[in-house]
């Protein structure tokens, strides 16, 4: 049984990795759907990378979408064990796989803009809600605690009238936004119901579990593939 488990620790390279259900998750030793985990490889200088979009060549190794589960496969050489030690995993590759998911969350927030789907400003966002059909609330993580209980109580009133209630982002600072949709000064945005807005939910949903979930990283209840 145990030499069935390490023969599956790793793919067979991409083609399989692309059309695999499921794999192993190196840090939790249970077989999970590839929807709920991030897949790693051996670069050619012989580090562990993530490999987010599925899309490296070589043989990878997967582990369960949070950051507990990836420092706990570090933690245990589960890595050098898959690989049968022809990689090494650097103490700051949690640090990497975040910085990864921040840029994907914040370009699909770009794209959501580039389309015509964010307002900002206090003003803009408060009236859009009033209209309802907001479906993504963002507010700077160093806004002011007056405007957010405003906009959230505007929010509240458009959910009162059967309107949708907006989701609520609140992680990235004001200079993050102000780079993703090429202004200054944002604090506050919202994005209406539309795809590219359920795009940019749904990559905040997969940052946020890979923060927040368990030890041995419980499932995503999001895809965690990142194009």
């Amino acid at each position: 049984m145990l030499a069935e488990i390490e023969a599956e620790e790793t793919d067979a390279g991409l083609t399989a990795a692309r059309q695999g259900v499921e794999r192993l998750c190196l840090a939790a030793r249970e077989v999970r759907p590839i929807a709920t985990m991030f897949r790693y490889v051996v670069s050619p200088e012989g580090k562990i990378v993530p490999d987010l979009g599925h899309d490296l060549p070589g043989r990878g190794a997967w582990v369960t979408a949070t950051r507990a589960a990836l420092e706990k496969a570090i933690r245990e050489n589960a890595f050098a064990r898959a690989f049968r030690g022809k990689g090494s995993a650097a103490h700051d590759l949690p640090e990497l796989v975040e910085v990864l998911l921040e840029k994907s969350v914040l370009e699909a927030l770009s794209l959501a803009n580039k389309a015509g789907q964010v307002v900002a400003g206090f003003t803009r966002v408060e009236a859009a809600l009033a209209a309802g059909n907001i479906a993504v609330l963002v507010h700077a993580s160093e806004a002011a605690a007056d405007g957010v209980r405003k906009l959230d109580a505007a929010a509240h009133a458009a959910a009162a009238l059967d309107r949708p209630r907006p989701a609520q982002v609140n992680f990235f600072r004001g200079e993050q936004l102000d780079l993703a949709l090429g202004r200054s000064n944002v604090v506050h945005a919202a994005l209406p119901v539309h795809p590219a807005s359920a795009g940019f939910h749904a990559r905040c949903q997969r940052l946020e579990h890979w923060r927040k979930g368990g030890p041995a990283g419980e499932a995503a209840a999001s895809d965690a593939r990142v194009n």
